[in-house]
């Protein structure tokens, strides 16, 4: 029976050797489907070779066999998502090849602590931004043709059990494969995403509400705005103090107009400038 061909592609020497020396060693066997009558038959995990570079992988493919899976690091020479790249080239020239974006920046970033709802710190922020940044990395990933995401990462260190986990899920038809931290962080992004778009979508103004902001988008001052809405200056700052409370962002003007532009409570095409003096 015919193995199951790997290659990888990682700009760390160690890793290279590591994962060729101990996947061959382990001699792994994983379950195919052979068919329409739902048998299966059982295929070797082999590491044919690896590659320092992209441009090496793809000379090399030239000649050689195309194997059934490579393995890309996301990292390389200090370029976050160089793998991208890679994934893009492969895909688009041998798209029988699966692609296991193999990387340790997918696991769920900066411990999670305690923290009241809310909650605005340095620390926070930074997680939220991280979680989102990884989470559309995979999901760019995804679009550019990879099936599988493995961390380099283990319980008692570097595993090989998490490839060859990958690639039994894709020989058994999955169309993809998460290794369990990254899928920690993708539900984290989404469950994020998901409560900014319901804070967001939650957002009404009322017609007076609306005026107001197109005045101020217009270039209106407050006196200004309470002379052609009709009501007092402390009335109009009172509510220009209670919709910046409701969009969650300090209390100047051009962050309301902004505010109002990006969750579509106002259009540009319906903001009257005011002429220039």
């Amino acid at each position: 029976m015919k193995n199951i061909r790997v290659m990888m592609v990682d700009d760390e020497p160690l890793i290279r050797k590591a994962v060729k020396i101990e996947m061959n060693d382990r001699g792994a066997e994983v379950e195919r489907h052979s068919g329409n009558d739902l048998s299966t038959e059982k295929r070797r995990v082999e590491m044919v070779d690896t590659f320092a570079t992209g441009p090496s992988l793809m000379a090399a493919l030239e000649s050689a066999e195309v194997p059934d899976y490579v393995l890309v690091d996301m990292e390389f020479q200090g370029e976050p998502t160089g793998g991208l790249l890679i994934t893009r080239r492969l895909h688009e020239r041998y798209p029988s090849i699966k692609i296991i974006i193999f990387s340790g920046r997918f696991d769920n970033p900066l411990k999670e602590e305690s923290r009241p709802e809310g909650d605005r710190s340095p620390l926070r922020e930074s997680r939220v931004r991280r979680i989102n940044e990884i989470g559309s990395v995979v999901m760019e990933a995804l679009r550019l043709g990879a099936s599988a995401f493995v961390s380099k990462n283990a319980a008692g260190g570097f595993s090989i059990e998490n490839i060859i986990r990958a690639i039994a899920c894709l020989e058994r038809g999955e169309q993809f494969y998460f290794n369990y931290p990254v899928m920690l962080t993708l539900k984290e992004a989404a469950e994020h995403y998901f409560d900014l778009v319901g804070v967001q979508a939650g957002i009404e103004v009322n017609d007076t509400e609306r005026r107001l902001l197109l005045l101020e988008a217009a270039g209106c001052t407050a006196s200004e705005i309470s002379n052609r809405l009709g009501e007092s200056d402390k009335a109009i700052q009172e509510r220009q103090k209670d919709l910046s409370q409701r969009f969650d962002i300090v209390n100047k003007s051009a962050a309301r107009v902004a505010k109002a532009l990006s969750l579509g409570l106002i259009s540009p095409t319906d903001i009257n400038f005011l002429p220039r003096n």
